[in-house]
Formats: C-alpha cells, sequence, structure tokens
C-alpha cells in the first residue's frame, strides 16, 4: 500500500485525504494518505523522514511551496517556469521530482465551467503563490492577462517575468477601473479573513465571470461582492482544489481519476 500525505501550516481544513480516498476508491488502487502539520522551521527535515519511512508522494500547500521548490532533486518544466511545487514523486536512487499541478488544476476548471476560451481577457487580483502556479497554463492557452496586487510592484515583476510566455501586463489596482474583462479570478487570500480586495465595482458586469480560487460554506466575500454589483456567472476554488489533486493523483499512478463525482460529493459535504 503506497504512502501519500499533504504537509501544510495549518493543515486541519484539508480535504486532500478525502479527495484521494475517494480517486483511491474509483481506481481500485490502495493508498494510505495523511495530514501532516509541519512546523515552519522545521518543514525540510519533516519532508526527509516522511520519504526516508516510504513515503512515495506528497502534496505540499501553504506555506511551503516555495521552500519545496528549493527542497527537491529535480522539476517539471511548469514547476521550474512557476517557482513553486505542490506536489512531490519519489523516484528511484531517493530522487524527488517537483511539479505543480495547481495551474492546469484552475484551467481544467475554468472549462468545465464554461468560463475561459483563447484570447479571453482575465484580470488577475494578487501575486502571490497562487497566481504564480496559475499563469502558465492560462498564458499556454491563449489568455490575455492583467495581473493586479495591492503592492503594484509584486505584479509588475510577475508579469515581467512571464512576459516571454504570452500576453500579460500589470496594472496598479486604482487603475484598474474599467469592466474590459471577461474573467476576474481572486488569487489573494482575502477570504480567509473575509475580506475583499480593494477593487472598484465599476469592474463587474452581467456579462463578467467572477472566481474566487479560495473556498467556503455559501460565496466567498469576493463572489457575495460580485453577485451585489450583477455578476451571475460565479464559482470558488472547489473545483481547482479536486482539479489539481487529479494531476497529482496522475503523476504519482499513472491514472487520471473522474474529478466530476467526487467535487460533487466535496460540495454536499459543504452544504449540509
Amino acid at each position: 500500500m503506497g504512502m501519500f500525505a499533504v504537509f501544510g501550516n495549518p493543515i486541519q481544513h484539508s480535504k486532500s485525504p478525502s479527495i484521494h480516498q475517494m480517486f483511491a476508491k474509483q481506481t481500485g488502487i490502495e493508498l494510505e494518505y495523511q495530514k501532516i502539520l509541519a512546523p515552519v522551521e522545521d518543514f525540510e527535515m519533516h519532508l526527509t523522514d516522511f520519504f526516508e519511512k516510504g513515503g512515495e508522494g506528497a502534496n505540499i500547500t501553504l506555506p511551503f511551496k516555495e521552500r519545496a521548490f528549493q527542497f527537491v532533486s529535480e522539476l517539471t518544466d511548469r514547476a521550474q517556469i512557476c517557482g513553486a511545487v505542490n506536489t512531490i514523486r519519489k523516484l528511484d536512487n531517493h530522487r524527488l521530482l517537483g511539479d505543480n499541478t495547481d495551474g492546469v488544476g484552475l484551467l481544467l476548471d475554468l472549462q468545465r465551467l464554461g468560463f475561459v476560451s483563447p484570447s479571453c481577457k482575465i484580470l488577475i487580483i494578487g501575486a502571490g503563490g497562487a497566481t504564480r502556479g496559475a499563469l502558465l497554463p492560462l498564458l499556454e492557452y491563449g489568455c490575455d492577462i492583467t495581473l493586479t496586487n495591492r503592492t503594484f510592484e509584486k505584479a509588475e515583476s510577475l508579469a515581467h517575468q512571464f512576459s516571454s510566455l504570452g500576453k500579460i501586463q500589470s496594472k496598479p489596482m486604482e487603475q484598474v477601473i474599467s469592466a474590459e474583462f471577461d474573467l476576474i479570478i481572486n488569487g489573494t487570500s482575502s477570504g480567509v479573513t473575509g475580506e475583499i480586495p480593494k477593487i472598484s465595482h465599476n469592474l463587474f458586469s452581467a456579462r463578467v465571470a467572477c472566481y474566487d480560487m479560495f473556498y467556503q460554506r455559501g460565496l466567498t466575500p469576493f463572489l457575495l461582492f460580485a453577485k451585489q454589483n450583477q455578476v451571475t456567472k460565479l464559482a470558488d476554488g472547489l473545483g481547482m482544489l479536486v482539479g489539481q489533486a487529479a494531476f497529482a493523483f496522475k503523476l504519482w499512478h499513472g491514472i487520471t481519476p473522474d474529478i466530476e463525482p467526487v467535487l460533487k460529493a466535496l460540495q454536499k459535504e459543504l452544504e449540509s
């Protein structure tokens, strides 16, 4: 039986164990999957210990994705480009391969929802790790991306870093004031504290779709704000969570699980 885990701090809220157990049941694979609360100062030691004791794969969540990037022996192209790792697979000779499945998980969910198409104009709010992981698949798909962030220099730096990969620019938050976008994505962690990004309500219209990478029971603060400003196409990041997990599962087991029944089960659990 393969041994897998998710590492984070905090970690008690993680849905990853139940997602991977549902994937395992669906595909007939036996595995053990646990949550590991890694102390911020000793993350690398706990990760090393896990793989030395027979661990075959790990998911990495906040705040360790950039440290996992530094920790692994090898990187997939997409992990190398975005500078963060959310999935690790143990290879031969104790080498560790780092991947980032966040962006492909997001794109898959946006396609499922009908929120994205090649050449669509996307505003992404936030320039942290969540946004960093999302950019490559969206740019490769052909999207035209504008980045904004509370600290403009971070958005500017990130846009410059990805500028050779597709159409991407940055704008200060106070200059993003017109309803010119097809899709607005909240990549900040503002929902955790019940806040919303300080963006203009003029961005919203009945035709725009809004997506929050954060998820909770009911609408997130960002999605509630969008709904109050005429937006009807709304979705949170639960589908992205299941999507990135499916790509991690494929990296470990060579099988792509069916996302839809797992997503429905989690939605039902959140609503109950």
